[in-house]
């Protein structure tokens, strides 16, 4: 606890000394903690009668590129206006003296948030038209040419599976978590079958997926997509491939509708999906059983981050060290696709 606040790890008098000489004024300001969170704290901040969002780097050692919260800013920044639903960005402190860490604030977006893909606290009715119109979310931003909005230089042109392949390859070998043998199969299998690069390059998010969507109070509409941590220029079906998640992952690994009866739910098949998000996509390419199985390999290695962060004391959340075995379980949920044990139905 920090000046009265609870979970607040950081000095609450200097954050609000220095939102006044920045913003103006002298007004107090009440923060709370987020719950939920697995990678930068993000808290709720209320000054003067205004409602923001502050996120902040986590305390303690982090892998190089990771936690970076500066890229967030500038591609909410550039977004902001354009038909991809983002929070207002408000400032960024990348120095460390006001909190220990650079931070940000955007504005608070009233809305909805969901973590469970099964969508329990609705009607029926209500399900599908929220998966289709987080289909409509993705396939806006995948449309924003990145050269119009500043972010030409958001990232590298081309070969953009490889290199992600490269990268989050290169996070699972050096971990020091106990080997998952596999993890260690699927990781060989894709870099064994990477696609051709065809060109197609877009504003990839990079964790699109439904606990990241802000729905209206009442509408089944996107009103903000968050935590863009992720975000590069890269291959829209990288993001489709993430979306398809909930239907190959059970309801115990992180809130997946594998074995649901999900017409009885009212939940819309895999196939719906896609097929809704391409009726409003720019033209791309067919979704592969590479897209999904890299998607599954990708949250695997960010499962091992996580626990790896949880054993050294810098996890952002409580439970980070609960979603460690899902990194086994998704690397076997992945081979179910590649080995036809799993359908894969676009």
């Amino acid at each position: 606890m920090q000046n009265g606040f609870p979970d607040i790890d950081f000095d609450s008098r200097r954050l609000s000394d220095y939102l006044d000489l920045r913003m103006g004024g002298g007004a107090e300001i009440l923060l709370t903690r987020i719950s939920g969170g697995q990678s930068n704290p993000t808290y709720f901040l209320d000054r003067g009668g205004e409602r923001f969002v502050l996120r902040k780097k986590p305390a303690g050692p982090i892998l190089p590129g990771a936690h970076a919260i500066e890229r967030e800013f500038r591609v909410l920044t550039a977004l902001h206006g354009t038909q991809a639903p983002v929070p207002r960005p408000v400032l960024i402190e990348e120095g460390s003296e006001v909190l220990g860490t650079p931070f940000y604030l955007m504005e608070r977006v009233e809305g909805r948030v969901f973590s469970d893909c099964a969508l329990p606290e609705l009607d029926r009715e209500e399900r599908a038209p929220l998966y289709l119109a987080m289909a409509e979310a993705l396939a806006k931003l995948h449309a924003i040419r990145p050269d119009e909005v500043g972010l030409s230089d958001y990232g590298k042109p081309g070969n953009y599976f490889e290199r992600q392949y490269n990268r989050w390859g290169r996070q699972w070998r050096e971990s020091p978590s106990e080997r998952i043998a596999a993890l260690d199969r699927l990781a060989e299998w894709l870099g064994a079958n990477l696609p051709e690069d065809d060109g197609a390059t877009s504003i990839a998010h990079g964790d699109f997926r439904l606990g990241n969507m802000l729905f209206h109070p009442t509408e089944p509409r996107v009103v903000a997509i968050l935590d863009w941590e992720l975000s590069t220029l890269g291959h829209p079906l990288a993001d489709l491939g993430f979306c398809v998640m909930p239907w190959h992952t059970a309801p115990d690994e992180y809130g997946g509708i594998l074995g649901l009866d999900r017409q009885a739910l009212g939940l819309p098949e895999e196939r719906e999906f896609i097929r809704h998000y391409y009726r409003h996509a720019i033209p791309t390419p067919a979704l592969t059983p590479f897209h999904a199985a890299f998607a599954l390999f990708r949250f695997a290695v960010i499962f091992v981050g996580i626990a790896d962060r949880a054993r050294a004391g810098t996890a952002a959340s409580s439970d980070a060290a609960d979603v460690a075995p899902l990194a086994q379980s998704f690397a076997e949920r992945a081979m179910e696709i590649i080995e036809g044990r799993q359908p894969f139905d676009t």
